[in-house]
């Protein structure tokens, strides 16, 4: 085994969070959670992004991700590593907006807290 073949393995999946799903189209994100039940919102829907943390890590789901409609009801949400995260986290940043330097600090944070990171028309 060469020295750095370590660095090519596949990071360890959360779990229970790589249990939910997040798929993301060219028109809406769609969750599916651990017990199959699925949520989605188109993007044209879309009002508002915010990160909810908590004090339950890191045995917990400590990191979420909630999507709110023009309502401001939460149409989906899902917890930091679940499958398909990548796609939608990188769609949701690009959002004109969008507050990455909220996002930072919702990362560091172990408290319950949640950091509205995007709203519609902001």
């Amino acid at each position: 085994m060469w020295p750095f073949d370590i660095f090519k393995k596949k990071p360890k999946e959360l779990y229970p969070e790589s249990l939910w799903t997040v798929e993301t189209g060219t028109s809406e994100i769609r969750v599916t959670d651990q017990a199959g039940k699925t949520s989605s919102i188109a993007f044209s829907d879309l009002a508002g992004v915010a990160i909810e943390t908590n004090d339950s890590g890191p045995w917990g789901a400590d990191v979420w991700w909630m999507i709110f409609d023009s309502e401001g009801r939460m149409a989906c949400a899902f917890p930091q590593g679940a499958s398909g995260e990548k796609i939608a986290l990188e769609k949701l940043m690009a959002l004109p907006g969008f507050d990455h330097q909220r996002m930072i600090e919702a990362m560091a944070s172990t408290s319950n807290a949640v950091f509205p990171v995007w709203q519609k028309g902001e």
